[in-house]
């Protein structure tokens, strides 16, 4: 390989358009804005790219399973076309849960909490499995999946429900279960955030967060998942945007360290994969550091991918400079291009073709079994928090319900919420429903049509989505409790909604708002199925947060 090509295969960009060689004349613009190409076709060719990332919304790159297969294949034509024909690794975040990018016609399935709520092994690794091996039809074969993060603080703005709890050796035991799964089905898991950015009040997109951990919290809280994943054998490793001032007090974020990257990562937790950065783009690695050098301090510090540079031409010439002028030696690129080669081989992408077919597609994409296993595993995930009086489940003769509240998008369907979602399944257990979206900031008028339209139901099913202190849902919540009417509460992202809602009788917690977790929700709430899941964090008392209201473990039963 030439050394533009070595170099070449370190980077994972972004890209627009749902064509590798023919996308719209807006995502052709937009390419040429921001990449300097037209197309990804071009975009291989110009920099003899390794891989790229699909994304959905705002890259244009996922409409439906068969146009994803027909992008990647036209991604691999373009790297086979190179003079030096190494096929892409083609990389995505389907993490599921609130985090996916290949949506309608694949499995949803829950995301990580859920699955930390139902605290089945078997149900993480089958999760896995199915997720990976409608990923490697579709022709990508790298998920940045699973969290490997420890979510300690409730406040945590980017992990949150993407982590499959509090307990460090429960996230370790679902971790490698995960890894197991996506790996046996030929897709290269990806463990992350190495060191951990479970204990965070900031993001990592937006500024750089401090973990104040002392050494040996990490090594209890955090370091346990990522052992676990190492030991399971996971493929790669991604690094977090974040200063660990107990692990390295240079105030570089991980991303950039050497000692965190080859001494704790590497010589520590004896790593030898893949060590892929988080995206490039976010400010967290951008604070000290021009684009010209942040990635070449991150493959100096140990990475070996460096993904969704903020400029990929800047990036690319900055890397290749310092190894022309020395400061990168060769023999270093060659350590990262050889794990990258190593582990295309690994998932088949060096023995023969690598195009995927449509008739794959069409067979494993939202195979029917799939959809019955992602169904039966929600059902043992909605944890049922509170039920004083036996409230729920609802009884035979309330069949007039209505459905309000909060109602987030789907994640890969802006068209599609939350609250009717909610009662189209209700609908479909034979229940009449009406229903109201109040949004997660109701005002005086939103309530007052809820309550008005509460008149003459059997039951009232209310959403909530990130309530605090100061929230207007809580208002909803009280007015609706005053009506007299049963009111059954659903909290569709965090579990932590109840410790501020006070007064109600029933209480679940479904850890997502897909279309999964709510089916999953309307058949506990209706009785079809018993409650299953427990607590996979605690809850803290919103009037006190040094005490506890629900501990994790918690989770209540139907008794016949």
């Amino acid at each position: 390989m030439s050394l533009e090509a070595k170099v070449g295969q370190l980077f994972v960009p972004y890209f627009y358009g749902a064509s590798a060689a023919s996308p719209s004349e807006a995502d052709q613009e937009r390419n040429l804005r921001e990449l300097g190409v037209r197309t990804v076709a071009e975009l291989v060719a110009k920099y003899h790219l390794g891989g790229v990332i699909l994304f959905s919304g705002w890259t244009n790159n996922i409409h439906d399973p068969r146009q994803v297969a027909e992008l990647t294949n036209g991604v691999q034509r373009a790297s086979l076309a190179l003079p030096t024909p190494v096929p892409s690794l083609i990389s995505i975040d389907q993490e599921h849960g609130a985090n996916v990018r290949v949506g309608s016609g694949a499995t949803q399935l829950p995301g990580a909490m859920a699955l930390g709520a139902g605290g089945s092994l078997s149900d993480a690794r089958t999760a896995g499995r199915i997720s990976g091996t409608e990923l490697a039809a579709l022709g990508i074969h790298q998920n940045f999946a699973p969290v490997a993060d420890v979510n300690v603080n409730p406040a945590n703005p980017i992990i949150n429900i993407r982590s499959f709890g509090a307990d460090p050796r429960e996230v370790g035991r679902m971790v490698a279960a995960q890894v197991t799964g996506y790996q046996r089905a030929g897709v290269v898991a990806c463990a992350k955030h190495f060191p951990g950015h479970g204990d965070t009040g900031q993001d990592s997109h937006t500024e750089l967060p401090v973990i104040t951990h002392t050494r040996e919290e990490w090594d209890r809280i955090d370091a346990p998942p990522f052992r676990a994943a190492i030991a399971a054998g996971v493929d790669s490793i991604m690094t977090a945007h974040l200063q660990v001032p107990a692990l390295d007090p240079s105030n570089d974020p991980a991303t950039l360290s050497p000692t965190i990257l080859q001494g704790v990562l590497r010589g520590e937790l004896g790593f030898d994969g893949v060590i892929v950065t988080d995206a490039l783009n976010m400010a967290g690695v951008r604070t000290k550091y021009g684009d010209d050098r942040v990635p070449v301090l991150a493959l100096k510090a140990g990475a070996d991918q460096l993904l969704f540079p903020p400029d990929i031409d800047v990036a690319y010439h900055g890397v290749l400079s310092a190894v022309r002028d020395g400061e990168i030696t060769e023999a270093r690129l060659d350590e990262s291009v050889l794990r990258i080669l190593r582990l295309k081989d690994k998932v088949g992408l060096l023995d023969g073709s690598p195009l995927t077919s449509p008739r794959e597609v069409g067979r494993v994409v939202g195979a029917r079994k799939h959809l019955l296993a992602a169904d039966r595993i929600a059902e043992r995930t909605t944890t049922l928090l509170v039920n004083e009086e036996g409230t729920l489940p609802l009884r035979r003769g309330q069949r007039k319900l209505l459905v309000v509240g909060a109602s987030p998008a789907f994640p890969t369907d802006g068209a599609r919420s939350t609250v009717p979602e909610l009662a189209a399944a209700f609908e479909t257990l034979g229940f009449g429903t009406t229903h109201l979206v109040t949004g997660r900031t109701p005002d005086a008028a939103a309530v007052d049509a809820a309550v008005a339209a509460a008149r003459g139901r059997d039951a009232v099913v209310v959403t909530t989505d990130n309530v605090g202190p100061a929230s207007t849902q809580r208002t909803l919540v009280s007015r609706l409790l005053a009506t007299g009417v049963p009111v059954v509460h659903l909290a569709v992202r965090n579990p932590y909604d109840v410790a501020h809602l006070d007064g109600v009788r029933a209480s679940l917690a479904s850890y997502c708002w897909t279309e999964v977790e709510l089916r999953a929700a309307a058949r506990v709430i209706a009785g079809r199925v018993g409650p299953r899941g427990t607590l996979p964090v605690p809850v803290q008392r919103a009037d006190d947060p040094a005490r506890v209201l629900f501990p994790a473990g918690h989770g209540l039963s139907y008794r016949r």
